[in-house]
């Protein structure tokens, strides 16, 4: 498994974190004051990298998490049919067909930039 465990305290906006076993992009990091019998806590709100769904946790600041680590790889665009696009990883030469986003219109020979974690892709 690709991902690595932290302390709540270490996250930042933008970064990565695992909520309820899913990649999540970090949207906001906020602590509350530790009270009279507890620890600070800390309420962290993210959204899904490969299915876009919002998710949240409360922790304990010094409580661990799981980090993914989500590979940035280049490609280039082979072939386009329809929905669905042919792309060749440019270090590996694997080929790979990935869904074509909305709001993207590859054509052939383009380079592209995509994610990829455990199986699932996303271009950025």
């Amino acid at each position: 498994m690709a991902k690595q465990q932290t302390e709540v305290r270490d996250l930042q906006e933008g970064s990565y974190v695992m909520i309820e076993d899913t990649p999540c992009v970090i949207n906001s990091y906020s602590t509350a004051k530790p009270g009279k019998h507890g620890s600070a806590k800390a309420r962290v709100e993210g959204k899904g990298v490969f299915d876009s769904k919002k998710r949240n946790f409360t922790q304990p600041v010094d409580a661990k998490v799981w980090v993914p680590i989500i590979d940035r790889k280049q490609g280039q665009v082979i072939n386009v049919d329809g929905n669905d696009m042919q792309v060749m990883d440019l270090e590996t030469y694997e080929t790979i067909t990935m869904r074509v986003p909305d709001g993207v219109d590859p054509s052939s020979n383009d380079e592209i930039e995509y994610l990829q974690y455990e199986g699932q892709r996303k271009i950025v």
